[in-house]
């Protein structure tokens, strides 16, 4: 209940602060938005962004505030870096947003149907004011099926960024430790424990302190589904095949739709890993740290490490450039070293190269003209690698002959991944880079490819007919979204509370029956059920 009551009151605060939502205070009428480019006059647009918490002020990209002077625009920014889910609940509520929403689903085909008449349909709109929308429609069809609502309808505009690998999480560990201490790669569960009990036993890291040593750490939870860089990837030791994280637990299998909160191989994920936190082999903030601290800690001091197994994207952005060097990617481990299971990976291709509803509009908006016209600007490819890179001059430079190169920090100490992300909306804005753009990757991109490799072998393996949930590509009536979100709610409220509770106090064994029970009365055999008649209807349609 005080979260809850925090959460209202920040959002009573935001809608106080974001006064030019749709029918507000902004005046300006549409004969003068159709107007601006002649008069010179900028429309008054208001906006809300969920942006990483790395990412710096929106008035200091210059690629934005070009954007902007381009459409003839003058937007008022609010950026949400925390607790985005508690906020839009209040303001979607409300009836009153501002003209623009953005961030990669931020808002959902669920919150379409919750609140229907909300949300602008942007199909004539994209007609008139929106050829780099188009132009992606016509060169990507599969971005206008993920935009496109069963009724037809576009309400939420979807992004595309090319250059990304099948999956987004890789796992690393400490050469160098496990070399001071003569140890082996790891190779399974077994080994893995034998390794970090090591770690943390024997002053891994050299610096005298036995005591200092973090063995595992993993990315924060989240509040309503998983996210990447989570020991749920361990999962592909056990034969099941994540789609884009699997966040809400729904995977498929020979064709089944299925979820594994309620199956047998979860319980024993989480058995394995409260046997690793028990050991004290799990970093004890686990559950409680951010992102920001999560990336900190495991830069350590100096060139001494702090962390000696863990997921991340890619190694200097997980670990920083100074200890990197100690790092190495990992190939998946078997449960055991008798297992007979397939070994899998989480394959997130569709959601790292495509993202579902990257920006909307509000219906009540004064200026959709103007808000289209910025919209546009945003799917310029040129705009669109500075959405995702930062600026020209400063992130990207141009070659002068039609190419472009992704250019170093100017900070030396920062990693590019982190200098990305702190320079612009990154992955989490609307963007269209075109496949016909010629631009030269920076080091982490092109780094990330060869950390993949020991994954190869699993990614290859995956049946992509049969063992991949194409959950972007496939669109649900309003009823079903309704219905699916309602029970989504309460079956993570739950997971979610016995995952952490589980792996840091036990009693899994003992209160798994009655769980899967529980779990069962939040309806999630019936989204089972309607996941599995949409995606059969998909497959068919193939």
């Amino acid at each position: 209940m005080k979260k809850f009551l925090v959460g209202l009151l920040v959002l009573v605060f935001s809608a106080a602060t974001v006064s030019g939502c749709s029918g507000g205070n902004n005046t300006n009428t549409n004969t003068e938005a159709a107007g601006a480019g002649n008069t010179g006059k900028k429309v008054k647009l208001t906006a809300i962004m969920t942006k990483h918490p790395l990412t710096q002020e929106f008035s200091k990209m210059k690629w934005l505030q070009e954007a902007q002077e381009r459409a003839g625009v003058e937007i008022e920014w609010q950026e949400v870096t925390a607790d985005w889910d508690q906020k839009k609940g209040t303001l979607l509520a409300s009836g009153d947003i501002p003209d623009l929403i953005v961030g990669v689903n931020s808002i959902t085909d669920a919150d379409f149907s919750q609140f229907p008449g909300l949300f602008e349909d942007m199909t004539g709109l994209i007609k008139e004011y929106g050829p780099n929308v188009q132009a992606m429609f016509d060169a990507k069809p599969e971005t206008k099926v993920i935009a496109t609502q069963l009724d037809g309808k576009i309400y939420g505009l979807p992004k595309y960024q090319r250059f990304w690998p099948e999956t987004t999480t890789r796992q690393f560990i400490n050469q160098k430790w496990l070399d001071n201490l003569g140890l082996q790669m790891p190779t399974n569960w077994d080994e893995l424990y034998d390794v970090l009990k090591a770690f943390k036993d024997e002053d891994a890291n050299g610096n005298g302190d036995p005591g200092d040593e973090i063995p595992m750490d993993f990315a924060p939870t989240g509040t309503v589904a998983f996210g990447a860089f989570m020991p749920t990837v361990l999962l592909g030791s056990e034969g099941i095949t994540l789609t884009d994280n699997s966040g809400l637990g729904y995977f498929v299998e020979d064709g089944q739709v299925k979820n594994f909160f309620t199956d047998e191989r979860y319980k024993t994920l989480v058995t394995f890993l409260n046997k690793c936190f028990s050991a004290g082999l799990i970093n004890p903030e686990v559950f409680t740290q951010d992102y920001t601290k999560f990336q900190s800690v495991a830069r350590g001091n100096g060139d001494t490490a702090a962390v000696g197994f863990t997921w991340g994207w890619e190694v200097t952005d997980r670990v920083g450039n100074a200890l990197a060097p100690q790092y190495t990617s990992m190939s998946p481990l078997k449960v055991s070293a008798g297992s007979t299971s397939k070994i899998s990976w989480s394959y997130d291709y569709n959601s790292l190269n495509y993202g579902v509803n990257t920006v909307q509009m509000s219906a009540k908006s004064k200026h959709k003209e103007a808000a289209m016209k910025f919209i546009n600007e945003l799917y310029d490819p040129t705009v669109s690698m500075q959405v995702l890179f930062g600026s020209l001059g400063t992130n990207i430079g141009d070659n002068g002959d039609g190419t472009y190169t992704i250019l170093p920090p100017t900070d030396t100490a920062m990693d590019p991944g982190t200098w990305k992300w702190t320079s612009s909306w990154a992955d989490n804005g609307s963007m269209y880079i075109a496949d016909s753009l010629k631009l030269t990757l920076g080091t982490d991109m092109q780094s990330v490819g060869k950390q993949t490799e020991p994954l190869k072998a699993a990614l290859d393996a995956i049946n992509k007919d049969t063992d991949v949930l194409p959950s972007m590509f496939i669109k649900y009536s309003a009823a079903d979204n309704n219905a699916m979100s309602l029970n989504n709610t309460s079956m993570m409220s739950l997971a979610l509370s016995k995952w952490s509770q589980w792996i840091t106090k036990g009693g899994i064994d003992s209160e798994w029956d009655a769980y899967v029970k529980n779990i069962e009365k939040t309806g999630v055999s019936k989204n089972i059920e309607i996941i599995q008649k949409y995606y059969d209807d998909y497959k068919s349609n193939q």
